[in-house]
């Protein structure tokens, strides 16, 4: 059985926090099969292909990634520098209803990784819009931050993951 998110229900998701979006980041990333009828084969699984990342934004980094405090990379910036998506994608998530993180995008790659990208000022992708690597998403800004930044997370199945190693080509 086949699950699908309408996006109504996605937005209420999103909107009841940060466990939120490591709920959407799990569901966003997963897919399951349907059961074949009676004498029909499985399909055979066709290989995921593997995002390749560049870096968001030409900032030196404040802040790393500990899997704790920060699921991501903090890049500085001044406001209105752009913001560019660090692989191709589908935007799944445009709003500021995920309190810490400002106005945000997300943006789905493929059925393993996700990127959100976080504090913008301006958003100028819409939900559901195809991107593509190095294409302006978004300015940045410090809408629920401290300061002038970029809060750049990349999930993997879900999970957040260090960015470092894929912005380097180290992971994939």
């Amino acid at each position: 059985m086949s699950r699908s998110i309408s996006l109504p229900s996605l937005r209420f998701a999103l909107r009841g926090g940060l466990a939120a979006l490591a709920a959407f980041g799990l569901l966003a990333c997963t897919t399951t099969t349907p059961t074949p009828g009676p004498g029909k084969s499985a399909p055979t699984a066709t290989p995921q292909a593997k995002a390749t990342f560049i870096r968001p934004a030409p900032g030196a980094t404040l802040a790393r990634f500990d899997g704790n405090r920060n699921k991501g990379l903090d890049i500085a910036g001044n406001a209105g520098d752009p913001v560019i998506a660090a692989a191709d994608g589908r935007v799944v998530f445009v709003g500021g209803q995920l309190r810490g993180y400002g106005n945000m995008v997300i943006i789905k790659h493929n059925e393993t990784f996700l990127s959100a990208y976080a504090h913008n000022q301006a958003i100028v992708v819409k939900e559901n819009q195809i991107v593509r690597q190095g294409q302006k998403i978004a300015e940045m800004g410090q809408s629920d931050a401290d300061r002038v930044k970029l809060h750049f997370e990349i999930r993997k199945n879900g999970t957040a993951v260090n960015p470092e190693p894929y912005l380097s080509g180290a992971a994939r």
